[in-house]
């Protein structure tokens, strides 16, 4: 993470119109993602800022109750999308974010994959492993080793993705569709 110095302890932290706008909006994607609203704006507020702030620092800030502004703390740093530093001087814990938008997506793909994407892969090959279908459900088994073909595929592919650096993402995304034309693939639907 690469945050500037932390912000001195008694200073307030006045946000702009637009800093206001970007972090109310990014607390509406958070939780069309399935992130609590004040988690992503106390994420948003620290990426916006720029440098490590206080919990108190962070209430008062966004408006947001010192006990909601811990617990969502924690749930950032249980994300690995903020780490604790601290101010000689000062015993509370400052948190910061990193700066850089490649590591931070890195970071919440590669998370969201292992919370979500690969248990369910787990469960699909015990399941597939475990269980004895009858012969009314052989099509069933069938589609339920057609998904997990397609998920641990995808699992492959995205593992291989975030090995790559962000300027070879980029180019490999801009050239998206330039790659299906050069292949000479159409597909319709």
């Amino acid at each position: 993470m690469q945050a500037e110095t932390p912000i001195a302890t008694d200073e307030k932290i006045q946000l702009s119109e637009l800093g206001s706008q970007f972090i109310l909006h990014w607390g509406e994607m958070g939780s069309r993602w399935g992130i609590n609203r004040t988690v992503s704006q106390i994420h948003a507020f620290l990426f916006f800022i720029g440098k490590p702030a206080n919990a108190e620092q962070i209430a008062d800030s966004l408006q947001v109750a010192r006990s909601n502004v811990s617990n969502s703390l924690k749930e950032l740093q249980n994300w690995n999308l903020i780490r604790v530093t601290h101010i000689m001087g000062d015993r509370r814990d400052y948190f910061e974010t990193s700066l850089d938008v490649w590591q931070l997506f890195f970071t919440v793909i590669s998370e969201r994959k292992a919370r979500e994407f690969d248990p369910t892969v787990k469960f699909l090959e015990d399941y597939l492993a475990n269980n004895t279908f009858n012969q009314n459900e052989l099509a069933a088994r069938e589609r339920v080793r057609a998904m997990l073909n397609l998920m641990q595929t995808l699992s492959i592919w995205g593992d291989e993705m975030l090995k790559f650096k962000p300027s070879t993402l980029t180019t490999i995304m801009k050239y998206g569709a330039k790659i299906k034309n050069m292949l000479g693939i159409y597909e319709g639907k």
